[in-house]
């Protein structure tokens, strides 16, 4: 027998949240444990519940989804994150799928998506809205030529990958080794690394590229 997906929801506005409630728990395997009204509340319900799967609401009072996703991750919490939002906007859909969210969803489309989009991202899946395809056309065919230009790209590990997206967030070196748990002098090593790897010489290139590049890798 499959175990049930366990959901938290997040948005501030009860009605909606209400009838996105009562979707999910109508569907077959998913159960909703928790209940948010803003970021605040979500970040505090995510340590104590612990669901497989976070539906947020991208703008919220108190913290905006991605900063709930931020804190999250900060704190070492796993859950994977369906991101609810009525913006279509290629940067905000960049932003989130950078920072490790596999749902994105239009609000206009929820009620017929979000069961198809929590199953997906517990199951290690993507699921973007038919609404923002065009948008992840777009995306991928700038990472595509981003990578056949600069080759090195493709040899970073994990780590270094996730080194070039916080300096990308402008994080110092010393920020980021509190975030990941690693020494400042470990954390340079990294920098040091990606500049080879990616050709890249002078004070500031790396994070210039970080910063131009940020939604493509």
């Amino acid at each position: 027998m499959t175990s049930e997906i366990t959901v938290l929801i997040a948005d501030d506005h009860p009605v909606f949240r209400r009838g996105l409630r009562e979707v999910i728990e109508n569907a077959t395997g998913l159960r909703v444990v928790a209940e948010a009204e803003n970021g605040a509340v979500a970040l505090r319900l995510l340590a104590e519940k612990r669901p497989q799967v976070a539906v947020l609401d991208v703008d919220m009072p108190e913290m905006d989804g991605f900063e709930v996703v931020r804190a999250a991750r900060r704190q070492q919490t796993e859950v994977e994150v369906v991101f609810l939002t009525m913006h279509k906007d290629e940067d905000m859909l960049n932003e989130a799928l950078s920072l490790g969210v596999r749902g994105f969803i239009v609000k206009d489309s929820a009620v017929n998506d979000i069961t198809e989009s929590i199953r997906a991202v517990a199951a290690g899946q993507f699921f973007i809205s038919s609404a923002l395809s065009g948008l992840l056309v777009k995306r991928n065919a700038a990472a595509r030529a981003l990578s056949d230009g600069m080759p090195g790209l493709k040899t970073l590990t994990a780590t270094e990958l996730r080194v070039l997206r916080l300096l990308a967030d402008y994080k110092t070196n010393k920020e980021i080794a509190q975030e990941m748990f690693l020494s400042f002098r470990t954390v340079e090593n990294h920098r040091a690394n990606i500049c080879q790897k990616l050709d890249l010489s002078g004070t500031h290139a790396l994070v210039k590229f970080a910063v131009e590049n940020r939604s493509h890798f």
